[in-house]
């Protein structure tokens, strides 16, 4: 049997107005296509589903059986419609994005909730990973966009860059440089440094260390971590200071001082990356909100 859908909303039609004239006004066709259209479905099913006289038009006991099942028909085709149309545009379905815990103190936050917002029916799983870790992650197809932090690079990734932060000193609250509100580097030339590891974050750290030596000192590391709020609590327990993100100053808290750094001072980026062969469009939709919050950085 090759009935086709269109068949049977022609059948609908002409069920809920039980006159093919009405019927036919209401699909935009003539009647006699239409009546021919009704006798090709009667033939193809074996039944007759209408009984026809000259003044009136009613249905068959199979013809309202089979109205109450071409209903439900119709009305599922629609909804898989809907939601092939709604896949497409990357309005359903689930995207995984991992992130490192800096991207929280900036950018991504207001990312996230305009993505929600616009994209409530996504199901929007996050995950908190280093920046290798990521790399790994996408290669493999375990996530779907990384949040991560620069230089990162990979031959089958995209990588766009969506913020760039200067970076601040973090000194204990006792310290005698707390008073201040900014400093030059080389003030902090004879301090302990707490730093997240280069393995980590190595455009901070390498960022930091080049132009220390520019400026003539060579710092003294005294503990490698790997997150920002880590080496930041550590500055708050007295075992050095600290250089990050001014994002970072966004988390207050009392045992610390942030100083902003005069001349010169070291830069982070934010990127986010994305497998170059990825099409799935709750990627791009993804994208498009990191751009519209963020434009004009990559």
């Amino acid at each position: 049997m090759d009935t086709e859908l269109r068949q049977l909303e022609y059948f609908v039609a002409v069920a809920e107005e039980l006159h093919f004239g009405r019927a036919a006004k209401r699909l935009g066709l003539t009647q006699p296509p239409l009546s021919q259209q009704i006798q090709k479905l009667e033939d193809e099913i074996g039944v007759t589903l209408f009984d026809r006289t000259n003044r009136r038009v009613q249905l068959t006991h199979a013809g309202r059986v089979l109205l109450e099942e071409a209903r439900k028909v119709l009305a599922h085709v629609q909804t898989a419609v809907k939601a092939a149309r709604d896949a497409a545009a990357g309005r359903v379905g689930r995207l995984s994005v991992a992130f490192v815990g800096s991207a929280t103190h900036g950018w991504l936050p207001e990312v996230i909730r305009a993505y929600q917002e616009r994209h409530p029916d996504v199901e929007l799983v996050l995950r908190e990973m280093s920046t290798p870790a990521q790399m790994e992650a996408l290669t493999v197809g375990e996530v779907d966009v990384g949040v991560l932090r620069l230089p990162a690079q990979h031959p089958d990734l995209h990588v766009r860059l969506v913020e760039r932060d200067d970076c601040v000193a973090v000194v204990p609250s006792e310290h005698p440089l707390a008073t201040r509100s900014s400093l030059f580097l080389v003030e902090l030339a004879e301090e302990p440094f707490v730093l997240v590891s280069r393995a980590i974050w190595p455009g901070l750290y390498d960022g930091f260390i080049t132009l220390a030596r520019a400026l003539g000192f060579e710092p003294r590391v005294r503990l490698e971590v790997t997150e920002v709020q880590t080496a930041v609590g550590l500055v708050a327990a007295g075992l050095g200071v600290s250089i990050v993100p001014s994002a970072t100053e966004r988390v207050h808290r009392r045992d610390v001082r942030y100083l902003h750094i005069d001349g010169q001072s070291p830069t982070v980026e934010l990127g986010v990356a994305w497998r170059r062969r990825d099409t799935s469009p709750l990627v791009a939709a993804f994208l498009a909100m990191a751009e519209s919050v963020r434009p004009g950085l990559s």
